[in-house]
């Protein structure tokens, strides 16, 4: 029997976003101080002004024996600042991972935390520095809104990949293997102090990893887009974000050392984080969390696979805001005026580019008989929290599911 939200569950439910919205204007989400590249030194002055004098790099096994993350420790160690490393931090973070870091940051004494890496390490990092702020709380305890209140040691966040936005959000998430389980914390103390973005450390990733997170990144832009609580600040973030992705995503397979095409790519990662971090997020994500979390599926590939097809199943309902964001990037080069059309514009270029990077369309790991858990889980997480075009009930779900059912 198909679940559905009553209409006293949906008028409690935008009432919500509502006050979300409004909570905005009162208190804003802070934003990072970024840095670029040439900007490092400024970055360094800054960090010994506060006198800090041994920080935390939080990063991972591989991104340190690439020797990805040596520029930035070299330069913290040139300047006098001391590190602790801690590579442990594997994707989807497991809150003992977190605490494994934790334990390191006090044994070190540690004043800060500078997290090199994609949105598991800079998630991990933030998780880290929640443990320092609240070291009498576990993550457990802290998941969802508004529980952390505390401030939490400087963190910096290097992006390695330019997807997650990570580096300018508010909000981080673990999992909790043993259980199965993944949840976030969302607090606006978790946004980092500063954000350092370096297109030359992103040189090197292999194309499948370039690929799932621009893909990530364009969901963030066109979640936040399409939701109800956008503003003219998200709006313009948003839409910076998905021209910036339809542009360079096809260079970038082409051309993977072009450090313009990078840097381009991580501005619209950053961009989109902006965005989705005001607004949230919606389906895709709610579906695409409980990928990763039941059968581990990558978090920017369970987006890849889910983004059309739920763009698709949201019908007219989203046909206006896509035609914006048709019209914005310059889709079918402005000639054509129906929205429907033009809302098929954005989705066959979603479809385009995924097929350029060889992205599956199907969740191989994926049993029809667990679609009926996954639902359950995915409207647990979106309702009320995400402020999503039109409320789905369970069927609707189910029919996504099935399309990427192999």
């Amino acid at each position: 029997m198909a679940q559905s939200i009553g209409l006293t569950k949906r008028l409690l439910c935008r009432c919500y976003h509502m006050a979300l919205r409004f909570a905005l204007f009162v208190y804003p989400i802070p934003r990072p101080k970024c840095y670029k590249s040439a900007q490092l030194d400024s970055w360094l002055a800054e960090l010994k002004q506060q006198g800090i004098e041994r920080l935390l790099v939080v990063t991972d096994k591989t991104l340190l024996t690439l020797d990805i993350a040596a520029p930035v420790i070299t330069a913290l160690e040139s300047a006098g600042i001391r590190t602790s490393i801690y590579s442990d931090i594997l994707p989807d973070p497991d809150i003992n991972e977190i605490e494994s870091g934790f334990m390191l940051y006090i044994q070190d004494k540690c004043q800060g935390i500078v997290a090199i890496g994609g949105g598991s390490v800079i998630d991990g990092a933030k998780l880290i520095g929640v443990r320092a702020a609240k070291p009498h709380k576990t993550l457990t305890q802290l998941r969802g809104l508004f529980k952390v209140m505390r401030r939490l040691p400087p963190l910096t966040a290097v992006p390695t990949t330019a997807g997650t936005g990570s580096e300018t959000t508010v909000a981080a998430v673990v999992s909790n293997r043993k259980q199965q389980d993944k949840f976030a914390i969302a607090d606006y103390c978790l946004a980092p102090k500063y954000a350092l973005l370096m297109p030359e450390l992103s040189q090197g990733l292999p194309p499948f990893i370039t690929a799932t997170t621009a893909m990530d990144a364009l969901t963030h832009a066109i979640e936040a887009f399409i939701g109800i609580n956008g503003t003219q600040f998200t709006n313009q973030k948003a839409l910076s974000a998905c021209k910036l992705i339809f542009e360079n995503f096809p260079l970038v397979l082409q051309e993977p050392s072009n450090i313009k095409v990078r840097e381009n790519l991580l501005n619209a990662s950053f961009y989109a984080g902006e965005a989705f971090t005001r607004t949230s997020v919606g389906y895709v994500h709610a579906i695409a969390h409980q990928l990763g979390a039941k059968y581990h599926v990558a978090h920017g590939l369970a987006n890849a696979v889910l983004l059309d097809v739920v763009l698709t199943e949201y019908g007219e309902t989203i046909h206006d805001k896509l035609a914006r964001i048709a019209d914005y990037c310059e889709l079918g080069n402005n000639k054509i005026d129906d929205r429907s059309q033009k809302a098929a514009l954005v989705i066959e270029k979603i479809r385009e580019l995924r097929g350029l990077a060889n992205l599956t369309t199907k969740v191989d790991e994926l049993d029809a008989t667990d679609i009926p858990d996954i639902t359950t889980a995915a409207m647990k997480e979106a309702h009320p929290d995400y402020p999503v075009p039109e409320f789905w009930s369970s069927n609707r779900f189910d029919h996504v599911l099935q399309q990427v059912l192999t």
